[in-house]
């Protein structure tokens, strides 16, 4: 068995969560030795395919009429395309269209989570498979060390409050709210990590981005190993996100044992629950009343709990997953 990894439009999208999950597979692939090629002109038994464009629908076409199996991997819904870019919603009727149309052409479906399959059935999409895109536990686990060197580096005092979080530049990603908890909270210091290019985001967000306070950072884009030391050396991580299909930084801070808020939407009820393994806001308000009772220390440290869900999510283990689709598609 060989299988094509096709990743249209990769310079695109390496720096996001999609690329996390595309080097996961690939280690996968290698964990397993399973054989792989990422070139189009190698020959192959199962192309899977990791993005909506058009070339990536060209080479399911392609595989479909050479009788080679197509494994579609769904991270879009039409959900999580709105409140994104400019003219995203829309555009979202135009790409719900599109996508479904992308992953009708699959042998079989993976999406993240339970809920990103139920998303994508009320489309009519069938033969889908939930699997985890994973977390690296060897790689993101707490270290001491790390986060000193995070707080050095920005300049944090032994006695700050460190509240952080992680995306890209989209109202989708709660960034207006995290921009109002700073001002909400000047007693506490907020650092986002995360770029886009505001030249395509809506006039609010790139408002919200310039805001000027003394206890608001955009750090930008920096790679993984600098993530992992916020997310070692922050006293606090949160997740406003308003819509995913799984939401990779937050078994990044579970796997580093950060505490953590998220928001208590869908996405999150079958794995993450409130009280247990992390806390839950349901809007603004609530994430600033549990904020500072976490900071304050009157609720209850579940980052041994959360720690279990990143290994329960462990890249090896859904690699596993990953192999047994594979295998099901070749006689």
């Amino acid at each position: 068995m060989k299988v094509l990894l096709y990743t249209e439009g990769e310079e695109l999208i390496k720096k996001s969560g999609l690329g996390k999950a595309i080097e996961h597979q690939i280690k996968a692939l290698e964990d397993n030795n399973i054989a792989y090629t990422t070139d189009l002109h190698d020959d192959y038994d199962i192309v899977h395919i990791n993005w909506y464009g058009p070339k990536s629908f060209d080479v399911a076409k392609k595989a479909k009429r050479n009788g080679k199996k197509v494994v579609y991997h769904a991270h879009s819904t039409e959900e999580d395309f709105k409140n994104s870019f400019i003219f995203s919603n829309q555009m979202a009727p135009f790409f719900k269209k599109w996508i479904c149309r992308c992953y009708k052409l699959g042998d079989r479906i993976i999406t993240p989570t339970p809920y990103s399959k139920r998303l994508l059935e009320g489309y009519g999409i069938k033969n889908i498979t939930a699997i985890s895109n994973g977390i690296d536990t060897e790689f993101f686990k707490k270290d001491e060390a790390l986060g000193e060197q995070f707080r050095k580096k920005y300049n944090f005092k032994s006695d700050d409050k460190v509240i952080m979080a992680i995306g890209l530049y989209l109202e989708r990603k709660g960034i207006l709210d995290f921009v109002e908890l700073a001002k909400r909270m000047p007693e506490y210091k907020f650092i986002w990590f995360g770029y886009t290019d505001l030249k395509l985001v809506p006039s609010k967000i790139k408002d919200a981005v310039e805001t000027t306070l003394p206890n608001l950072i955009f750090a930008g884009y920096v790679e993984p190993p600098q993530i992992k030391s916020a997310l070692c050396g922050a006293d606090l991580y949160i997740f406003p996100t308003l819509e995913e299909t799984e939401g990779i930084p937050i078994l990044e801070a579970c796997a580093c044992k950060q505490k953590a808020i998220i928001r208590d939407i869908p996405v999150f009820e079958d794995w993450l629950v409130d009280g247990v393994n992390v806390y839950k806001a349901k809007d603004i308000d609530e994430f600033e009343v549990k904020i500072k009772k976490v900071l304050n220390g009157e609720f209850k440290d579940l980052t041994e709990e959360a720690y279990k869900v990143a290994l329960d999510k462990d890249v090896k283990k859904v690699g596993k997953e990953l192999i047994e689709v594979y295998k099901s598609l070749i006689p």
